[in-house]
């Protein structure tokens, strides 16, 4: 197998891109200059964090296999950096603190 990727690699990664560009694109122009109502922007808003919990939680819980859920060090860790923010950190303590209380705990658990 070689390093280089294959066509079907670019092919996927143009489409994305250029799939990507168009949705963002939509939006301004399905408005055509109008603003949006406070309702909407608040819910929009809103759009990003939680995609973003989904994505640590899946992570996080997930297992390689998938369809299972899997605990380990790594939610002692989240929890940790939970903690930092808050009581008002931010996120760069929030991922070093993160980082060590899972490295520990792998380290004292053997996970």
């Amino acid at each position: 197998m070689s390093d280089v990727p294959s066509a079907e690699i670019w092919i996927t990664i143009a489409v994305l891109a250029i799939t990507t560009a168009a949705t963002r694109a939509a939006g301004p122009v399905a408005l055509g200059g109008r603003t949006l109502p406070p309702r909407v922007t608040r819910v929009i808003a809103l759009l990003a964090p939680a995609l973003l919990g989904a994505l640590v939680v899946v992570l996080m819980l997930g297992s390689a296999e998938g369809g299972e859920l899997e605990v380990d060090a790594r939610v002692l860790g989240v929890g940790a950096a939970a903690v930092v923010l808050a009581r008002g950190g931010t996120a760069l303590p929030a991922v070093a603190v993160a980082a060590v209380v899972t490295a520990l705990a792998r380290a004292l658990l053997g996970a």
